[in-house]
């Protein structure tokens, strides 16, 4: 029987997937809602579903494009105590580069697409990149000066 999963089922399929299983374990998913009947009218509707996501991805894809432009315009200025030699006590981490970036410009990042191992440890500028998306990074200019 030719069964389309409503759910990941282990070892059979991925939700989406259109499969040819055997027909006890085919009732078995139909019961448990894991799966729909492949007919005609379900069909139609599996490729609706993945038309819309694939229009989805596209558009998350464009607005990461465009938030790539405007972040590349922006500098981000954090205030910290210095000790000699432009040495930072501690520290400038993720956190507050997102928490700057947004009383300053007002656009909202995740602090784990932020690319920043070990921090800013010197006054001056660094360019640190941001993951977008798989197939966007962006990059800003973060200005650490001396309070």
């Amino acid at each position: 029987m030719k069964v389309i999963f409503i759910e990941d089922v282990k070892g059979k399929g991925k939700k989406g997937d259109v499969k040819e299983i055997a027909d006890g374990y085919a009732k078995f998913l139909l019961t448990n809602k894991k799966a729909v009947e492949a007919n005609s009218a379900n069909m139609a509707t599996l490729k609706g579903q993945q038309k819309r996501k694939e229009k989805d991805k596209q558009e998350e894809l464009e607005l990461a494009k465009e938030l790539e432009k405007k972040l590349s315009t922006l500098e981000v200025k954090i205030s910290v105590k210095a000790g000699d030699g432009g040495r930072l006590f501690g520290s400038v981490s993720s956190k507050q580069i997102v928490e700057e970036l947004r009383k300053q410009h007002d656009v909202k990042v995740d602090k784990k697409k932020i690319d920043l191992p070990n921090g800013i440890q010197s006054l001056g500028y660094t360019n640190v990149k941001i993951k977008l998306h798989s197939e966007v990074t962006g990059t800003i200019k973060v200005h650490v000066v001396e309070k």
